[in-house]
């Protein structure tokens, strides 16, 4: 992604887990590390996924370290796919190694979003997040926890307006019994084509918000 980028194995539940870390030009006080998780992998979801890489450098910018990883079964990443279930495990075990303490934000994209919302069950009551990103939240595909009320401060939802993948309005009904607002782009689709620009600068804001009520 950039020169500051590495790849390296580490070891998770099942095996290797496949691990980009892109380090910031210059580390800003009070971030840390943010993880990015990444869409459904049997549809061609990896860490290089372009929302992806748009959200990790959104993070990167505003002096982030960010961790990209495949989840297991994708890349280099030992095992087999887990319908979400083993994936969160995979996110938990390398936050364990990688970031067991200090700041911590969590972004997803699509399946990377159920994940995260899964993930979220059991880090909120343990430690406190920074921020939270959630584009194209995969509502229509799967059941989304809902979010601790902790967090709703402290998230931001984004989604495409003509989103064919995860129809609009599957996010609204999963949003809407916990008052969660969400971001609609206009004419934008699921994998925000031809407006990453946009996605970043949406990214950069919500960070920035966060960061003035730290």
């Amino acid at each position: 992604m950039n020169p500051h980028t590495l790849t390296r194995l580490v070891q998770g539940p099942q095996g290797a887990l496949e691990v980009a870390i892109d380090e910031p030009l210059q580390a800003r006080a009070g971030a840390g590390v943010a993880l990015i998780a990444h869409p459904h992998p049997l549809f061609g979801g990896t860490l290089h996924n372009k929302v992806v890489q748009t959200l990790a450098r959104a993070h990167v910018q505003q002096g982030w370290r960010v961790l990209r990883f495949n989840f297991r079964g994708v890349g280099a990443s030992a095992g087999v796919h887990d319908h979400g279930v083993g994936e969160t495990d995979d996110l938990l075990a390398l936050l364990r190694l990688e970031a067991a303490h200090g700041p911590l934000a969590l972004a997803g994209f699509s399946f990377g979003a159920y994940v995260v919302l899964r993930a979220l069950q059991q880090l909120a009551p343990q430690r406190p997040l920074h921020s939270v990103l959630l584009v194209g939240a995969a509502a229509s595909r799967f059941e989304l926890p809902a979010l601790p009320a902790e967090l709703h401060e402290r998230t931001a939802l984004l989604h495409g307006e003509v989103d064919d993948t995860v129809p609009l309005a599957a996010v609204l009904d999963w949003a809407r019994p916990q008052s969660l607002p969400i971001t609609v782009v206009p004419g934008v689709e699921h994998f925000f084509h031809g407006r990453l620009g946009l996605l970043k600068s949406l990214a950069l804001r919500h960070l920035r918000a966060c960061e003035a009520e730290t």
